[in-house]
C-alpha cells in the first residue's frame, strides 16, 4: 500500500520538535536523519515523537489544488447548506458527482495514516524510555488520543479500512493491509480512548495539546456514532454516550462563553468552550479558513474566495430573533470595504463565524491563523440531551443543556415535548449551533436523516430532494477508497458502494 511505504520516511519528521510548546507542532520541517534505531531513549525524545503527531491535524485546512477548496469546507458541501460555484470540485461535491480519483479523498486518507503511523511509534516507543513515570504515561495519553481521533474520521469517512496499530517497514505484513471490518476499528477507537483516560492527562489543556477533557469528549461522541448507523448498538450505546457526557458536564471542565466573538479570535484560543482545536499561529502556520468565507472586497488577506457561502434558506430556518442570526454573530452581511475605513459593502449572508478581525478587518494585520475547532462544549451537551432523551426521554438535565445554548442565543425555553419532539429539536440545534463545523454530514449517515430547511422538520436522507435539488444516495454515506491506493493494493477492493 503506497500510504504505508510513504509513511516509513514520515514518521520521523517528529524527531525535530522541541518539547512542550504550542509552536512545536505547527510545522513538519525534517531536519534530522536521526533513525528510530538509536532514537527513543530520552524523555525529550519522547515528547518529541508526540509534538510530532499532532501536524497532520492541519489536513482538515489543507487546501486542494489551489481551488479555494479545503477539506473542511468539502466536508460540508454534501449536505446541500453551500451555495454552488466557485470550482468544478466543489459543485461536483454538492452534487454528488465526483469520482473517486478526487485529491481530497486521497489527502485525508494519506494524512490522517500518517499521523496513526506517528503513534504507533510513540506507542511502541515510549515504554521503554527511562523517564519520569507520569509524565511517560501523560504522552502516552496522547498518542491514544490522538490516533484514536484520527481513526474516528478515517472510519466515518471510509467504512471498512485497515488497522494498523504497529510500525510499519519494508518487511511488516501490514505494508499491503486488508480492510478490517469498521466494528473493529471502533473497538480500537474505544480502547484507545478508555486507556487514554487512565494515563493522568490534565483536565483541560489552553495550549492545544490532548485533555482528559478532550477524551471524555470525543468518547461520548463515538458511543453515539455507534448508537446509530451503520453500528445501530441502539440504548446500550446511548447511556455510555450520555454518561461519558455527563462526566465532562458534571466535572466542569468548561464553561461557555458569554460571546460568540470568542469562538473566532485570537485571545481566546484553545479556552473555555473551546475543548480541541487544530493550532495556528502567524509566522509558524497559517490557514485560508477566513479567506474561504470571505465576500469579495472586504478582506485584508491574499484573497476574497468565497467558497463557503451558507444558502439563504439556511440562516433562514434559525427561529425569529434567534441572536446566532444577527449581524456579526455566526453571519454577517456588511463590512468595510478593503483598505477603507468608511465605505460599506452589503452582500448575501456570510460566515462571520470564521471570519478572524484581527487579520483581516479594516485593522487587521494581514495574519490567517485562526484555530480550527474540532470539538467544543455545546456539542457535548447536545450529545448528553441526544442520547438521554433515547434511553429516558426528555428529562430536566437534559433540558437544561439544550436551554443552556437557546438562552445565550435569546431563544424561550423549550419544555414539556414528547421523546419524537425532543429528539428533533436536538437534531435542530445541531445544526445551527455547530453550523459549518463538520458535523452535519456525520449527523446525516448516523440518523438518515436530513433537514427540511423550509418545514423545519427532518426527511427521510435517501428520499428528500434538499435545496440543492439533490437526494442523497448509498454512494454518498461514505468516501471512495482512493482510487489510487485500490491501484497499488488490490486488497482494498471492492471499492465503497456505487464508487
Amino acid at each position: 500500500m503506497n500510504t504505508k511505504i510513504k509513511n516509513i520516511t514520515v514518521l520521523f519528521l517528529l524527531v525535530i520538535f522541541s518539547a512542550g510548546c504550542t509552536k512545536d507542532f505547527l510545522s513538519e520541517t525534517n531536519k534530522s536523519a536521526i533513525t528510530q534505531e538509536n532514537y527513543f531513549t530520552t524523555a525529550s525524545q519522547a515528547q518529541a515523537a508526540i509534538t510530532g503527531i499532532y501536524p497532520m491535524l492541519h489536513t482538515f485546512n489543507q487546501e486542494i489544488e489551489f481551488r479555494g477548496d479545503a477539506v473542511w469546507s468539502l466536508l460540508e458541501m454534501p449536505v446541500g447548506h453551500i451555495g454552488l460555484g466557485g470550482s468544478q470540485y466543489k459543485d461536483g461535491s454538492i452534487k454528488h458527482t465526483n469520482s473517486a480519483n478526487e485529491p481530497v479523498y486521497k489527502m485525508v486518507w494519506s494524512g490522517f495514516y500518517n499521523g496513526i503511523s506517528n503513534a504507533n511509534l510513540a506507542i511502541e516507543k515510549i515504554p521503554g524510555i527511562t523517564m519520569n513515570d507520569a509524565k511517560k504515561k501523560s504522552l502516552l495519553g496522547e498518542a491514544y488520543f490522538l490516533r484514536a481521533l484520527y481513526y474516528s474520521y478515517l472510519v466515518k469517512l471510509y467504512g471498512d479500512i485497515p488497522l494498523i496499530t504497529k510500525p510499519i517497514n519494508f518487511s511488516s505484513p501490514d505494508l499491503y493491509p486488508e480492510r478490517s471490518p469498521k466494528e473493529k476499528v471502533y473497538d480500537l477507537i474505544v480502547s484507545d480512548l478508555l486507556e487514554a483516560e487512565k494515563m493522568g492527562l490534565p483536565k483541560v489543556d489552553n495550549t492545544g495539546k490532548a485533555s482528559l477533557g478532550a477524551v471524555k469528549s470525543l468518547l461520548s461522541g463515538v458511543y453515539l456514532t455507534m448508537a446509530g448507523y451503520p453500528l445501530n448498538k441502539g440504548n446500550t450505546h446511548y447511556q455510555l454516550a450520555a454518561a461519558k457526557a455527563k462526566e465532562v458536564l458534571d466535572g466542569g471542565y468548561y464553561k461557555l462563553f458569554d460571546s460568540y466573538d470568542y469562538l473566532h479570535d485570537r485571545a481566546h484560543k484553545n479556552k473555555d468552550e473551546l475543548i480541541f482545536q487544530v493550532q495556528y499561529l502567524a509566522g509558524v502556520k497559517v490557514n485560508r479558513i477566513t479567506e474561504f468565507i470571505s465576500p469579495s472586497g472586504i478582506s485584508k488577506l491574499t484573497s476574497d474566495l468565497g467558497t463557503v457561502v451558507p444558502i439563504k434558506e439556511f440562516v433562514e430556518s434559525y427561529e425569529a430573533n434567534d441572536k446566532r442570526t444577527q449581524e456579526k454573530q455566526f453571519y454577517f452581511t456588511e463590512d468595510y470595504a478593503r483598505g477603507s475605513t468608511t465605505k460599506i459593502i452589503k452582500f448575501a449572508p456570510a460566515l462571520y463565524k470564521y471570519w478572524l478581525e484581527e487579520g483581516a478587518g479594516k485593522n487587521g494585520d494581514g495574519n490567517s491563523d485562526q484555530n480550527w475547532t474540532l470539538l467544543r462544549l455545546p456539542e457535548v451537551m447536545l450529545i448528553y440531551a441526544e442520547a438521554s432523551n433515547e434511553v429516558e426521554g426528555p428529562t430536566s438535565y437534559a433540558y437544561d443543556q439544550i436551554n443552556k445554548i437557546r438562552t445565550r442565543a435569546n431563544l424561550v425555553n423549550l419544555k414539556g415535548l414528547t421523546k419524537d419532539q425532543f429528539r428533533e429539536a436536538i437534531w435542530r440545534e445541531r445544526y445551527h449551533e455547530l453550523a459549518f463545523e463538520n458535523k452535519a454530514y456525520f449527523d446525516i449517515q448516523r440518523t438518515r436523516k436530513v433537514y427540511n430547511l423550509k418545514a423545519g422538520k427532518f426527511e427521510d436522507a435517501f428520499s428528500y430532494i434538499n435545496e440543492s435539488g439533490v437526494k442523497f444516495n448509498q454512494q454518498y454515506m461514505l468516501w471512495p477508497i482512493p482510487q489510487s491506493e485500490i491501484d497499488v493494493n488490490k486488497k482494498l477492493s471492492p471499492q465503497n458502494t456505487g464508487w
